[in-house]
């Protein structure tokens, strides 16, 4: 059994969360996982994906839902382009990228397009951003992800990548100096280049 209380204040923390509640949050905060387990017989929570619980009158938020399950993912390409506002093309995949060691075996299987990439650059330019839903997850930055979807590996539409940069010259938050640190990093210097001649 499980006191008001106590289901009072997992309520109350799903509420403060966009109305999404996981497993860790419920176990830091002091509460059994059993009582996770009650609300959601009780119908106050419903499963939303593994270790993810969502109150009923929440919309399910994939894009939290898989960085929940792939925590070492981070959003990229045209997933990233459409968290940053940058693409009116919502993603029917999303685009993660791992480190280089990581198993990509459960990713794949939910349909994840699947990046590996060594650590140095791995870590570079991670961001926190917003999902429609609400929710914070990590993708890379504005500028990290433009000069990415340069990069000849990206498979991203000539067409995207023309109007992410039309999209990124209105911005007031750009920042050209680091998107040129990026692009000499990833090796994307002239390519860059003739985006941004035609752009300032």
């Amino acid at each position: 059994m499980i006191t008001v209380g106590a289901m009072e204040e997992i309520i109350k923390m799903a509420k403060e969360n966009n109305g999404t509640i996981t497993t860790a949050m419920v176990v830091a905060a002091g509460f059994s996982r059993g009582s996770i387990k009650y609300l959601v017989d009780k119908g106050m929570i419903e499963k939303s994906a593994r270790g993810v619980y969502i109150l009923p009158e929440v919309w399910d938020d994939e894009i939290f839902n898989l960085q929940n399950r792939f925590k070492r993912g981070i959003y990229c390409y045209e997933t990233a382009l459409f968290l940053w506002d940058l693409t009116d093309r919502t993603p029917n995949k999303y685009h993660m990228t791992f480190p280089v060691n990581y198993n990509l075996t459960n990713p794949k299987r939910e349909n994840i397009r699947c990046v590996q990439c060594k650590k140095a650059i791995y870590d570079l330019g991670v961001a926190e951003v917003t999902t429609p839903g609400g929710n914070t997850v990590r993708a890379y930055s504005v500028e990290r992800t433009l000069c990415d979807i340069l990069r000849s590996h990206s498979c991203v539409d000539i067409q995207v990548t023309t109007e992410a940069f039309k999209h990124y010259r209105t911005r007031t938050d750009k920042n050209i100096p680091v998107l040129s640190e990026y692009a000499k990093i990833l090796k994307v210097e002239t390519k860059l280049r003739s985006y941004l001649e035609v752009l300032l």
